[in-house]
């Protein structure tokens, strides 16, 4: 396995792989060059975006480029399906429909591809979401890694939950609905053939069931996101710059499995900074956090949510620190560039 610096320097202005990792280097693609060429852009930037003139419908975009197409746990196809439903669930909505992009290598075998569209069709099936239109493109030998894929999803928001990454406040329960860094690690060690995948798996699954047990609870929950690239780090660091407020987490709450920590000893990664796909961070009013924590852990989805921290009503606006084991505390900053590329 190679590992790169992140932010190598050139002569000349090029896209590094950082600019995909959902970090600082992402941020700066989007408001210097992104954003400015599409009229710029009001608000926070959420993982789904309310439509125009009919602000119940939702929808949200990805790509998935992950490397290799099948580990433990998933594949691209179920990744695919089950990410674009969790950014929509993110903003508090059910998923509707799909549309499924597919961008396939010339010589990929057949058997893969049917392997991965089964995948996909089956995990739709079980998240109920119909997959109602779509696009597939072969390019030359090279051209792509086996198979790209994008889906866009429609979904509507039901009830009273209007979640934003700005809605955070003071006093807000910070609660994690599952174990970290199980999806890039399993990855991660798949592709480089490291032992791992052993004793972890995955966490790829859809949350829209999770989020709409959450529903009675109404305004007292004011933020989810699904720490994915840039991993729990990122998400809430952007909660935090976007609710301008201060975010501490306790070390000793988060739950990070030990083949993760293993794996993360021997990378000399953080744990907090590498993705996931089947769980959330939830921005809960202190007298609705312990009814929400039931809720979840009522739900296969949620059954091992924690409460990992809390928005302190006092400190440093848009930051985000951690109380270490040893009764210390750290700045958790926003990821710079890309550690675990291909892993979404």
């Amino acid at each position: 396995m190679t590992l790169a610096c992140p932010t190598p320097r050139h002569e000349v202005e090029v896209v590094l792989i950082g600019h995909g990792a959902g970090g600082r280097l992402t941020a700066e693609l989007l408001e210097t060059l992104v954003l400015p060429a599409l009229g710029g852009q009001s608000g926070p930037l959420e993982d789904a975006a309310l439509l125009p003139g009919h602000p119940d419908l939702v929808v949200s975009t990805d790509s998935f480029v992950v490397s290799p197409l099948f580990f433990p746990g998933g594949d691209i196809g179920s990744l695919a399906v089950h990410g674009t439903i969790n950014d929509l669930a993110m903003r508090g909505a059910w998923p509707l429909a799909l549309s499924v992009a597919l961008i396939v290598e010339e010589g990929l075998p057949l058997a893969e591809l049917r392997s991965v569209i089964q995948s996909l069709g089956k995990a739709a099936h079980a998240a109920d979401v119909p997959v109602i239109t779509g696009d597939t493109k072969v390019v030359g030998r090279g051209a792509v890694d086996k198979i790209f894929i994008n889906t866009t999803g429609i979904g509507r928001r039901r009830g009273a939950l209007r979640l934003s990454a700005a809605l955070a406040r003071p006093g807000d329960a910070v609660l994690l609905s599952g174990p970290i860094g199980l999806h890039g690690t399993t990855v991660l060690s798949t592709r480089e053939g490291l032992g791992f995948e052993s004793d972890i798996a995955s966490d790829s699954q859809p949350l829209h069931r999770l989020v709409r047990a959450l529903a009675p609870l109404g305004e007292h929950v004011h933020t989810l996101r699904d720490p994915t690239r840039g991993g729990l780090a990122a998400a809430l660091n952007e909660i935090a710059r976007d609710s301008s407020v201060a975010v501490e987490i306790d070390e000793s709450c988060v739950p990070v499995p030990e083949a993760v920590a293993s794996a993360c000893d021997l990378l000399g990664l953080d744990p907090l900074i590498v993705a996931n796909e089947g769980c959330m961070v939830a921005f809960v009013a202190p007298s609705a956090a312990d009814e929400a924590l039931a809720t979840m852990r009522s739900l296969p989805e949620g059954r091992n949510a924690v409460r990992i921290g809390e928005v302190l009503t006092d400190g440093p606006r848009g930051r985000v620190t951690l109380r270490t084991l040893v009764g210390a505390r750290r700045v958790v900053d926003m990821p710079l560039g890309e550690q675990l590329p291909r892993i979404c």
